[in-house]
């Protein structure tokens, strides 16, 4: 059955509970609980791979690829030959197409929950999606008016960064049973570990983005030096560095805590996991700084802070459950 074929139980206040599709809305086949999960799977992907090609845009040097927006230059909305290297204006203008990807899935996963019925929290997470999607376009267009000012790039990426973890949040929360009472399962004093991990995860993320603007990588070869961040990249890098160690050790900490409280559901397992994935960025941001930032560590980095940031969204998930749906 669907996660919605029942109404909530007498427990349940009813407005937690969207009200029936009507209209068009009810001339979509209904969909099940495995058809909502997997878009909403899609829609997590997707938030991350559009940081993968977006940090492609940059390393390539291709950020001024399209010379203008929401044209890709003057006369045309779509490249032309001559206007600019035609790799470079196909690199940056297939991360813009992606944008209508990220958009379709956000429109399909609205209409499947709508349809379904579920919970007024799962809907308006969802309605986040789009309208983060629309900001991110309008802060990318300011981006290349700009010219790929390094601050402008720093609030280009770390948008993404936010909808990948409310993509996963919303991944989780369709699992749960709409009519099913919350309840927390993380302690209040280990609540307080998870949102300081979340904060420092902040502070990683956005030094990762000085990182970026004081680096080698400025996304157009015409991009000047006056036009970067001008502060010593060795001290950016230790700054970020030492984030990193102190978000680990917080994870670590809320391990030890979760296991000797024996406490129940997923989040020793996501914490784990996030630890494990945070050994590996190491392994990457130290290789690519010993060998000079090269392309293609730079874009796995990337692409793993966007996964990282996703889980902790499934971990900050973890500390309020409900009794899983049945499909």
């Amino acid at each position: 059955m669907t996660s919605t074929s029942r109404a909530p139980s007498s427990g349940t206040p009813a407005e937690t509970t969207s009200t029936p599709s009507t209209g068009l809305l009810a001339r979509l086949p209904k969909p099940s609980l495995r058809v909502q999960k997997g878009i909403a799977l899609a829609n997590v992907v997707a938030q991350i791979g559009i940081m993968t090609t977006g940090v492609t845009v940059r390393v390539t040097a291709s950020g001024l690829g399209c010379e203008t927006w929401p044209r890709c230059n003057e006369d045309s909305f779509v490249p032309v030959p001559g206007a600019e290297p035609g790799l470079h204006q196909a690199i940056e203008f297939g991360n813009r197409l992606l944008t209508f990807v990220l958009a379709a899935v956000a429109v399909a996963l609205i209409l499947a929950l709508h349809r379904a019925g579920r919970r007024k929290q799962l809907l308006i997470l969802a309605w986040l999606m789009p309208l983060g999607i629309v900001a991110q376009a309008v802060i990318g267009g300011i981006t290349v008016l700009a010219g790929l000012v390094w601050w402008t790039v720093a609030l280009h990426l770390l948008p993404s960064m936010i909808l990948s973890w409310v993509a996963a949040i919303l991944f989780v929360r369709i699992g749960e049973d709409d009519a099913a009472p919350a309840r927390r399962v993380i302690p209040r004093p280990l609540t307080w570990l998870t949102v300081l991990s979340v904060v420092l995860l902040a502070g990683v993320l956005v030094s990762g983005t000085m990182v970026t603007g004081a680096g080698p990588h400025a996304g157009d070869a015409r991009i000047g030096a006056a036009d970067r961040l001008q502060l010593p990249i060795q001290w950016l890098v230790h700054f970020h560095a030492e984030l990193m160690i102190g978000y680990v050790c917080l994870l670590i900490g809320l391990v030890a805590g979760l296991v000797a409280l024996k406490t129940p559901g997923p989040a020793i397992r996501r914490c784990t996991i996030l630890i494990v994935m945070i050994a590996a960025q190491a392994v990457i941001g130290i290789t690519q700084y010993q060998l000079g930032v090269p392309e293609v560590l730079v874009i796995a980095h990337v692409t793993l802070a966007g996964a990282i940031t996703a889980v902790t969204g499934a971990l900050w998930a973890a500390g309020v459950l409900r009794d899983r749906a049945t499909a």
